[in-house]
């Protein structure tokens, strides 16, 4: 194998990411556990059927036997960074999240099947990053179920990150689902149902949060995430 030299290692609670300098070329290696590799195969599949076709990394290889997938690395801004950043205009932020509608409905579209979704879990900001486009990162728990369930994680991921449930927060959950749905050709389900009860597992991650995540959950379900916008 060419020489690897590690530049820089990324925050992962699952795995190793790093982005590396292999044979002279910029990569990222992400190392997985010896118990995960259903995930490891899960992703790689993913990636080695969208990339080019979807804005995702391009994969080079899987290496089994180190328990490592290579894969193109992707210089951007982390679009997490980008929501909660203070100083960036609503009309930006907006626009951001119209990005990310079409991109959440370029990957089901691509790996629908019949009447089955395959979504891309784990949706979060922090698996996002801006670069020319948006680009979604991490697809190892990747798995069939429905849009809402993607869209839900992803409303969930822009309310909680600081500042937490603002109004300029819930109307960008509000622009990503009403941009989603009116491209979709699908019935995309109830998403305040799936905010609400995300909220409520939300709290076993953030238990010091209990009381205001069930106070929002309430309010969701009840109201609805566009009553807050």
């Amino acid at each position: 194998m060419p020489e690897a030299v590690i530049k820089k290692t990324f925050k992962s609670k699952k795995n190793v990411v790093s982005y590396v300098m292999f044979d002279g070329e910029p990569r990222v290696f992400k190392w997985f556990t010896t118990s995960s590799t259903g995930r490891m195969l899960r992703e790689y599949q993913v990636l080695k059927a969208g990339m080019g076709k979807l804005n995702i990394p391009w994969v080079y290889r899987l290496d089994r036997k180190n328990r490592v997938i290579i894969m193109s690395y992707l210089k951007g801004v982390n679009l997490c960074d980008l929501v909660n950043n203070k100083d960036k205009p609503f009309e930006e932020k907006r626009e951001l999240m119209v990005l990310l509608s079409k991109w959440l409905l370029g990957f089901h579209r691509f790996f629908k099947r019949k009447e089955k979704f395959q979504i891309r879990g784990d949706s979060n900001l922090r698996n996002f990053i801006l670069a020319d486009d948006i680009w979604g990162l991490d697809f190892e728990e990747s798995r069939f179920g429905q849009p809402s369930e993607d869209l839900g994680e992803m409303c969930v991921s822009i309310l909680t990150t600081d500042p937490v449930f603002t109004r300029e927060k819930f109307m960008l959950c509000k622009t990503l689902i009403q941009n989603y749905s009116d491209n979709a050709s699908w019935d995309i389900g109830d998403v305040d149902h799936m905010v609400s009860r995300m909220l409520v597992e939300k709290i076993k991650w953030r238990p010091r949060e209990e009381q205001i995540l069930r106070g929002f959950s309430e309010r969701i379900k009840r109201d609805g995430l566009a009553r807050d916008s």
